[in-house]
């Protein structure tokens, strides 16, 4: 498992369709209706007919049908989707910066963006078309950002070759779950934005390449997420994220009969597991991945602590992270997570190497005292991160950020002070009423420093 192939596999495929080519198979739903593949090609050619020939489009569209239709469509005329890490004014501007002649396409009315916004036209209007088309492997469909958790965001090109690589990956894994492994069609509700590369690959790709369809929304709150659910025939899968699946076990709605349910983007705690399969009757499967290197690995937290790596993909733990490869990586990645290499193509993790910190000759890892941080009674919500600037004795402190209502600062230090030690205490430790998470739960670190008052 630890060794890296020295030659790149192609991923390619004999015929790299844009959908699984089958014009009767529900791919959406919408609104209360069904959407066929038939009537998805028929919105994706006539949107298509319209956009810009020569330019990518930034794909800001809201309706998860709507996302599918637009980066099919700009895929169609051989161009790129730009995902931004956000849809803030900011972080759209800068992408528009970096793409000369690129705009932003939307489902409402766009931005103002100095007449580089487009609108999608109507859908459902085009009747149906059975011709599908032939996009190449190695042409790239997404450029996708990190969050910028740890800094500034990043591009990360997808080619259409290596989406289909990793989601017949994706594909597989779901297969063997037991209450999909009989299905010919499994309907997926999504509480992650499709820009998101876990929501594209879970909640776009896998309605494109495989055998299941989609609702078009994205609910966020429990009762939503309850109706979308009900707005689908079983076989159920929820696509979520730590932050939402707390959020319904905390509601104690009752939610249609569900096969599986995924979470990715923030570590998932073994007990939250345990409760949402227990409530619901269904496996947790929790994702290990990147946006540059897409899901590589799965685990059911709730009764294993060990990731299992999906066929081929394959790690050598490096110095400062670990080296991760696969046949349809155009180069291997290197990961800041730091890991234990186990028998049968599995692993452990053991922190990340950003996440490690050293002060006074002591070492203690931020993840860590995230949780003990965590763990302190009354504590609902909390982050650890280290300041940029050091103080006059030289060390780069550590701050927290607390959700605790009922608890006074003073209080949580002084509990704190028992549990680790004085070197990491928080200086600051600060109260708020919501940690500044973004779409899908991550802590964007400009924003953990604003929240500190240290732009």
């Amino acid at each position: 498992m630890s060794a890296v192939p020295e030659g790149r596999v192609a991923a390619r495929a004999a015929l790299p369709l844009l959908v699984r080519a089958e014009p009767s198979r529900i791919l959406a739903w919408r609104d209360g209706h069904a959407v066929s593949v038939g009537g998805f090609l028929a919105d994706v050619a006539a949107v298509a007919a319209t956009l810009p020939p020569h330019a990518d489009a930034i794909n800001l569209c809201e309706d998860r049908y709507a996302f599918l239709v637009a980066l099919c469509a700009v895929a169609c005329r051989g161009r790129t989707n730009l995902l931004p890490s956000a849809r803030t004014p900011q972080a759209i501007g800068e992408i528009l910066a970096g793409h000369p002649g690129s705009y932003a396409l939307s489902d409402v009315e766009p931005p103002s963006l100095d007449g580089r916004g487009m609108r999608l036209p109507p859908l459902g209007v085009h009747g149906e078309r059975h011709e599908v088309p032939v996009i190449p492997a190695d042409q790239v469909v997404v450029v996708g950002y990190t969050s910028g958790s740890t800094g500034q965001p990043k591009p990360n090109a997808k080619t259409w070759g290596s989406f289909r690589a990793s989601t017949a990956l994706n594909v597989r894994a779901f297969a063997a779950l037991p209450g999909l492994d009989g299905s010919d069609c499994a309907q997926i509700v999504a509480t992650v934005p499709p820009q998101h590369m876990y929501g594209i690959e879970l909640s776009i790709l896998l309605p494109l390449l495989g055998p299941f369809g989609v609702h078009a929304g994205r609910p966020l709150f429990p009762a939503d997420v309850a109706d979308a659910l009900a707005a689908v025939p079983a076989p159920r899968v929820l696509v979520t994220t730590p932050v939402h699946l707390r959020a319904l076990l905390r509601e104690r709605l009752a939610l249609p009969p569900l096969a599986a349910i995924t979470s990715a983007t923030a570590p998932l705690p073994q007990d939250l597991a345990a409760e949402a399969e227990a409530r619901y009757g269904a496996p947790v499967l929790e994702l290990f991945g990147s946006t540059e290197t897409c899901v590589i690995a799965q685990r059911r937290c709730a009764i294993d602590e060990d990731w299992h790596l999906y066929p081929d993909v394959m790690l050598r733990p490096q110095p400062d992270g670990t080296l991760v490869d696969a046949p349809h990586f155009a180069a291997p990645v290197v990961l800041a997570d730091l890991v234990e290499l186990l028998p049968d193509h599995a692993f452990r993790l053991r922190g990340r190497h950003a996440d490690l910190v050293e002060i006074a000759g002591k070492r203690a890892s931020l993840g860590d005292l995230t949780r003990r941080v965590s763990t302190l009674r009354g504590v609902e919500d909390a982050v650890v991160l280290q300041l940029d600037d050091a103080d006059a004795t030289g060390v780069r402190r550590i701050a927290a950020l607390v959700v605790a209502p009922t608890r006074s600062e003073a209080d949580l230090l002084q509990e704190l002070r028992e549990m680790i030690d004085a070197a990491f205490l928080p200086r600051p430790l600060r109260k708020i009423a919501a940690l500044p998470r973004n779409e899908t739960g991550k802590l964007p670190r400009a924003a953990l420093l604003a929240a500190l008052g240290r732009p």
